[in-house]
């Protein structure tokens, strides 16, 4: 791909692994000057750095969870039903406005079933519209069409893959003591959640067709087909097990037999570890047999080595910011600003600020859960609607926090700065759209 010509692109924009290092260190210098207590400069140093290599290795666990989820989501994002699906859509768009519009529409459709998916489907999605542009005649904004694209991570975490909700629905999660079990039709499928969930559908889309039409055109781009488009991901003529139809069938209807028997019968309850069982079995579907299954695999891990790179170091970010108490100096901010009517809202902007340090759900639940809790509560505010706060600060300023956005900078071949004059225009409509919901 030719270098964009954004003005937001190239340098004047760190890339995501250089704006993890430069995280690291204003966390460590935001913990020496606003934590510490009593202790001498030297004895803060030594302890924060102590900080930094506990939380280092903490979210391994969660690491691997989100990593799988977007694997799979990946691999059924290269399926040939995704594909036939992506060819019944590009005919929708008739300009750089309706492009723009509908890879939105469709990716914040995606982004409530599973993130990963989205994040992947959108991105093929995205690249395939630009494609269809040159044979259909239309100039498009590539930046702004990948924009788009990762509009769904603006909206996963109150959807059915979002980790703070999931989190607090599992029996025995950290908090269980002081809040129980949350069930997601008090979060997920409550009232409110719904109606903000259409809502979105109708003015984020609507706000990327809007500045389609503003007739603003990035060029020089040059879009290039992937590893995971050349492979045939969905045929293959392996002798043996790993090429047969039946055997992978087996497979998958054992591995569903297993899932519903415990919706039934046992206790799972629809949690991380729950999606990311019900999307491997669905990907076992529509593979025709492991040859395929695996290679896809192969071809989709790919898209994970900057989140494998980058997570351990917000996870020391976050130990810094658990272990000193500097997210509870954050946090506590807003609280003591706050009352019964606007602790929602106040939560919301203090999650936004913390992803930008610990940009992983989870991982940010388990740093400002306990606070807000205790907040909620004292407040006589709902638990169900401060964790519902927290997701959408959370998933807010996903919008200029490019973390999650590396998978698909490598499918589209745009950087960082090419779609966050873009994505920022979204996170302020988002922000007023979720303040009000969270005031009413």
């Amino acid at each position: 791909m030719k270098p964009s010509k954004s003005p937001l692109s190239g340098k004047s924009i760190p890339s995501p692994f250089a704006l993890a290092v430069l995280l690291t260190f204003l966390t460590f210098f935001l913990a020496l000057i606003l934590t510490g207590g009593e202790k001498s400069a030297g004895e803060r140093i030594v302890a924060v750095l102590g900080y930094w290599q506990k939380g280092f290795w903490e979210l391994l666990k969660f690491a691997m969870q989100m990593m799988l989820m977007l694997v799979l989501g990946s691999m059924i994002a290269l399926t040939r039903p995704f594909s036939r699906l992506t060819g019944l859509i590009l005919p929708l768009a008739k300009d750089n406005a309706t492009a723009a519009f509908w890879v939105s529409l469709i990716t914040i459709l995606t982004a409530y079933i599973n993130w990963g998916l989205a994040l992947i489907f959108g991105a093929l999605l995205a690249k395939k519209m630009w494609e269809y542009s040159q044979k259909a005649g239309f100039r498009l904004n590539y930046p702004l069409t990948g924009a788009a694209a990762y509009s769904g991570l603006m909206v996963w975490h109150g959807g059915f893959s979002g980790s703070a909700p999931l989190k607090v629905a599992e029996s025995g999660h950290f908090l269980e003591a002081r809040t129980g079990v949350i069930p997601i039709t008090d979060t997920i499928l409550s009232t409110s959640n719904i109606l903000l969930f259409f809502a979105v559908i109708i003015i984020i889309p609507a706000v990327f067709y809007l500045m389609g039409r503003q007739r603003d055109f990035d060029s020089g781009f040059e879009v290039t087909a992937t590893r995971a488009e050349e492979d045939d991901m969905s045929s293959g003529k392996s002798a043996g097990l790993d090429g047969s139809r039946v055997f992978i069938l087996i497979t998958a209807l054992f591995m569903s037999t297993a899932v519903i028997a415990g919706f039934i019968f046992g206790d799972i309850t629809l949690n991380i570890n729950t999606i990311n069982l019900i999307l491997f079995v669905a990907a076992l579907f529509l593979y025709p047999d492991l040859r395929s299954f695996s290679s896809a695999a192969s071809a989709s891990v790919s898209s994970t080595t900057g989140i494998m790179l980058q997570f351990p170091l917000y996870a020391g970010i976050m130990g810094m910011m658990k272990y000193s108490g500097l997210s509870d100096v954050f946090t506590q901010f807003f609280i003591d600003i706050s009352t019964t009517e606007t602790f929602p809202l106040f939560t919301m902007i203090s999650a936004g600020i913390v992803n930008f340090f610990v940009p992983s759900g989870g991982g940010q639940w388990a740093v400002q859960g306990p606070v807000i809790v205790e907040a909620a509560q004292n407040l006589g505010v709902p638990v169900s609607k401060a964790v519902m706060a927290l997701a959408y600060g959370d998933q807010l300023t996903n919008m200029i926090q490019p973390f999650w956005a590396l998978p698909l900078l490598a499918i589209t071949g745009l950087k960082a700065g090419d779609i966050l004059k873009y994505s920022f225009r979204i996170m302020i409509a988002g922000l007023i759209l979720f303040a009000v919901f969270l005031l009413i």
